[in-house]
Parts: C-alpha cells; sequence; structure tokens
C-alpha cells in the first residue's frame, strides 16, 4: 500500500540517490608514482585491492541512511506540519552522506592496501 510517505520517498529520494551513487563511480581512482613500477603488476595488484573495499556496500549503506534521515526528517516536518516532506528532505540527506562516507571508505581501503604493497599513492 503506498503512503504519502512512501510516494515522497520514490518522488524525491531514489532518482536522487541513483545520481549520487552515480558520481561514486565517477570518483578518480588511485594515482601513484608511476617511476619503476611493473604496471602488469600494478593492475593486479590494484584489482585485488578493489576486491578487497567490495566489501564495503555503497548501496546499502545510502538505502540505510535514508531510512534513518526520512526518520529524522519525518520528526522535524512534523513540528512543521508537513512531516511526509520532511521525510522525503531527510531521506535525501541521509542517503547522500551515507553512501558518500561509504565511498570514501571503499577509496581508503584501496589506497592503504596499495600503500601496503609498496606503491606512493599520490592522492
Amino acid at each position: 500500500m503506498e503512503t504519502p510517505m512512501t510516494k515522497n520517498l520514490m518522488i524525491y529520494v531514489f532518482p536522487f540517490v541513483l545520481v549520487a551513487l552515480g558520481a561514486c563511480a565517477a570518483h578518480p581512482g588511485p594515482i601513484i608514482d608511476q617511476r619503476g613500477v611493473n604496471m602488469s603488476a600494478y593492475a593486479d595488484d590494484l584489482a585485488e585491492c578493489e576486491s578487497y573495499a567490495d566489501a564495503i556496500k555503497v548501496r546499502e549503506g545510502a538505502a540505510k541512511g535514508a531510512v534513518g534521515g526520512a526518520a529524522v526528517g519525518a520528526a522535524a516536518g512534523a513540528i512543521s506540519g508537513d512531516a511526509g516532506r520532511g521525510a522525503g528532505y531527510g531521506a535525501i540527506y541521509g542517503a547522500a552522506e551515507s553512501g558518500n562516507e561509504a565511498d570514501r571508505d571503499k577509496h581508503a581501503v584501496v589506497k592503504r592496501c596499495l600503500t601496503g604493497r609498496g606503491y606512493k599513492v599520490l592522492n
């Protein structure tokens, strides 16, 4: 059954979440100092480090953030008389913030992994 809150989530949140998660994919990968580096071995190491980072689930984090944000937004919106709109805006904020945090964590894992393997990561 579709409630006003569910409708607000669909209208306001899901398109934004898709765009925000698409932006995560555009985040640049690690930049390394290539001097003296066997690029074939680097490609293998990068793929393995990225597989470790895949343990961090960006979409699931964004979805959980949307739910938490919706709850907080609904409570704040209830004060102003529009809980549905507050829930929608809260969900947008929660999804974006949680998704961005998970994306940053993924990139940090890859960079730490590469550094641990002896690469000089520049970014």
